[in-house]
């Protein structure tokens, strides 16, 4: 077997067969659930647990990557949204005109991923309307909602990988 073979073996384009990409899709709603507007969320519960540094540091922080987030959203907003729906839709149309497998599991994987930097935005518009008085609170609720559109999304993808796998069958 040389390297070729072993690598296609490793990275196989039939992605909802493919243990990696079921990884992939964990790490990837793990950690979008663990930073909530580039915070990590153990500061928020330290904080809530009466911690004063780490009440500072979800400060900070916050108000930092909120910033960051508004002004790139003012700056290149439009530009980054015109790219990233012409990346999603044609991931789309690949995907699902041309059947691509491939195209439709990294679609599954960026349109939610799309979904919640764009929350994220609009959480940290909110940050920044309510001047950062309820910082825990506010990164409680985003951190929530994220979690619910992961449970719908991981439920999609999951299904529509099932789908995949019991339609298309083994490579034969």
């Amino acid at each position: 077997m040389d390297f070729f073979d072993l690598l296609t073996e490793v990275i196989d384009l039939r992605s909802f067969s493919n243990l990696w990409y079921w990884i992939v899709l964990a790490i990837l709603w793990s950690s979008m659930s663990h930073w909530t507007v580039g915070v990590p969320y153990y500061l928020v519960t330290r904080s809530k647990r009466g911690d004063a540094q780490a009440a500072e540091d979800l400060l900070v922080l916050t108000r930092m990557n909120a910033e960051r987030n508004v002004t790139y959203a003012q700056t290149s907003g439009t530009v980054a949204m015109g790219f990233s729906t012409f990346i999603l839709s044609g991931l789309a149309v690949t995907g699902w005109a041309y059947g691509v497998e491939f195209s439709q599991a990294i679609f599954l994987l960026l349109c939610p991923s799309m979904l919640v930097i764009a929350l994220g935005v609009w959480t940290s518009y909110r940050l920044k309307a309510d001047d950062y008085r309820h910082v825990p609170q506010i990164l409680r609720q985003h951190r929530t909602m994220v979690q619910m559109l992961g449970v719908v999304f991981i439920f999609v993808t999951a299904f529509w990988g099932m789908y995949q796998n019991v339609n298309v069958g083994p490579l034969g």
